[in-house]
């Protein structure tokens, strides 16, 4: 319902990739314009072009760019914007960034900040679904101080037990301890994960159930009272507890759990006050037990999938909503037909989904009956190491589920990338599976522990490490402009190729980088013993923690430090 949307707005998008393309898309739909942000690496992307207006965030790291408050609600005021739009992940659901928003006058798309606290707080999420009498597994009360509390909980509750982060979500923070043994380090590593995604390192502990099922409900709310679950997704087959193909209505579940979830996720966002876009996500173990798991609050990756089968432009409602106007339905839809989304990250599957950011030299996406694609990139583009791995996402939607799964099938086959590897071996292997088209056995770590199939390896690449752009000043007309030139352009001409200089880089007592990314933080400190096999270090990779193995026992000696980006098969450190 376009024609309702009150215009002239002034969108401010502020984040990155496909899901600012996804934005702008809608804000052209209703007659809005748009405004776009970059950091240096992505100064050529594909939403920079297709905004009506582009704003530099100077720097590579997130922290100084898509995380940068101040700087973002300044180009929010400079461009005249009026609203500000945070798209998925980076600041979507931190609350001091919708108040920042709000204090520069300025109209925040989405939930309110007290909503964001509230549930994005799990614990707290938590006290509410025990209030509205919503489905849950036994946990902790409060975030635990340290490993022991966990030991405890775990001994009176029995294992496996989920240590989670308290703030935050998209599988970061989260480790499931299986063994008291190992709960000391997974503690360990679920604070540091925390404390680097989200900023905050609070974690609290709850039963895991044996093999869930990951089950959704997408939600919208508007300021009027108006509260509509728009239908159900099936989030299961993840890696990593990342999502990699979702799709909607979630299948083969009865209608009593289909009710139990439409009706807790109303109740929810009820009691918290909830308006906007949000997700409330629950497991579904094989036994039949329901446990609500948390609430996002904010407009999730697969959404598409929704829109796809309930006929709603999800974005544009957000955007009614935030103009003080109700929603465009008032109760869920029938679903018409069955969706699937396949996440396109630049990952070798064959390599345990090792990032492998760099330039896309050939982009080619299928087309037809059924097919949607949501892109952040196209052929010459590329995909930086400063940020995640997902370029576009395929959604393929059939009058029945059976045609869907043949729908994708073909556009699977059909879409070709080449220049750096990408998930599309894998989901063509997934579709090839009855475990997933046919009984449905997928639960969340089914990639993990059953699926055989022997995906290939991607021809490695080396991709140039994310730089910044050297910035200087021109004078035109009188006035002074600033200008961001590739540092490409200003270096002279190397006589060494960058596949030698790492070759080289790379010597037998080097303990090298798996995947191109940053430092995280040593394991074993300088000078110490190492064992063949020992993880040494932590490396950062587009947002996946990935661990740095020794391939040979001796003395370890460090050649980077904390924080140092690294390209993939660069030297870190040596063992003598």
């Amino acid at each position: 319902m376009t024609d309702t949307v009150q215009t002239p707005h002034k969108v401010l998008i502020a984040n990155r990739g496909e899901i600012a393309v996804r934005i702008i898309r809608a804000c052209r739909d209703t007659g809005m314009a748009s405004v776009a942000v970059y950091a240096d690496p992505d100064a050529d992307a594909l939403h920079v072009s297709m905004a009506d207006e582009a704003c530099a965030l100077p720097g590579t790291a997130p922290k100084e760019t898509y995380l940068n408050i101040a700087a973002l609600v300044d180009v929010a005021r400079r461009s005249g914007a009026t609203m500000v739009h945070p798209g998925y992940g980076f600041l979507s659901e931190r609350a001091d960034f919708a108040r920042a928003v709000q204090a520069a006058g300025l109209v925040w798309i989405g939930p309110s900040p007290e909503s964001i606290e509230q549930l994005g707080d799990k614990v707290q999420a938590r006290k509410i679904a025990l209030k509205v009498g919503a489905p849950l597994v036994k946990g902790t009360a409060d975030p635990v101080e340290n490993a022991g509390e966990v030991v405890a909980f775990a001994r009176e509750h029995g294992l496996p037990v989920a240590i989670k982060a308290a703030f935050g979500g998209g599988g970061r923070g989260l480790k499931v301890a299986w063994t008291l043994e190992e709960i000391p380090a997974l503690f360990a590593s679920a604070v540091s994960e925390a404390q680097t995604a989200f900023g905050r390192g609070e974690c609290y502990v709850e039963q895991y159930l044996d093999k869930p099922r990951h089950i959704e409900a997408q939600v919208m709310a508007d300021t009027f009272g108006n509260v509509v679950v728009i239908g159900t997704r099936d989030c299961s087959l993840q890696r990593r507890n990342q999502k990699l193909v979702e799709e909607a209505p979630a299948p083969f579940i009865s209608d009593a759990v289909r009710q139990a979830i439409h009706q807790s996720a109303e109740a929810i966002c009820r009691e918290a006050g909830y308006v906007s876009a949000g997700t409330v996500e629950f497991l579904l173990s094989r036994d039949g037990t329901l446990s609500f798991l948390e609430v996002n609050t904010r407009l999730q990756v697969e959404h598409p999938v929704t829109e796809e089968t309930a006929g709603i432009d999800l974005v544009i409602e957000q955007l009614r909503v935030a103009q003080g106007l109700p929603l465009s339905i008032s109760e869920t839809p029938a679903p018409r037909g069955h969706a699937f989304e396949f996440r396109i990250n630049a990952e070798d599957a064959g390599r345990g989904f090792l990032p492998t950011p760099g330039a896309v030299t050939r982009f080619a996406p299928p087309s037809g009956p059924g097919i949607r694609l949501d892109s952040g990139i196209e052929s010459g583009g590329r995909v930086p190491g400063s940020y995640d791995s997902l370029m576009a996402k395929l959604i393929v939607t059939g009058a029945t589920r059976e045609q869907a799964i043949a729908r994708a099938r073909r556009a699977l086959a059909e879409f070709e990338i080449e220049g750096v590897a990408s998930v599309l071996p894998f989901h063509r292997a997934v579709m090839d599976e009855a475990d997933f088209t046919e009984s449905f056995a997928v639960r969340t770590r089914w990639i993990e522990t059953e699926f055989n199939d022997r995906v290939p390896l991607a021809p490695r690449q080396l991709p140039a490490q994310d730089t910044p752009l050297v910035r200087s000043w021109i004078e035109l007309d009188g006035r002074r402009v600033r200008l961001g030139i590739p540092a490409g352009l200003l270096a002279a001409p190397q006589a060494v190729v960058p596949e030698v200089k790492e070759a080289s880089a790379a010597a037998d007592n080097a303990v090298t980088a798996p995947v191109t990314g940053a430092v995280h933080r040593w394991l074993i400190e300088d000078g110490a013993a190492v064992r063949e096999g020992d993880t040494v270090a932590i490396m950062d990779a587009m947002k996946m923690e990935v661990p740095v193995l020794a391939e040979r026992g001796g003395t370890l000696r460090h050649d980077a430090a904390q924080g140092d980006q690294r390209e993939a098969g660069a030297a870190l450190g040596h063992i003598i």
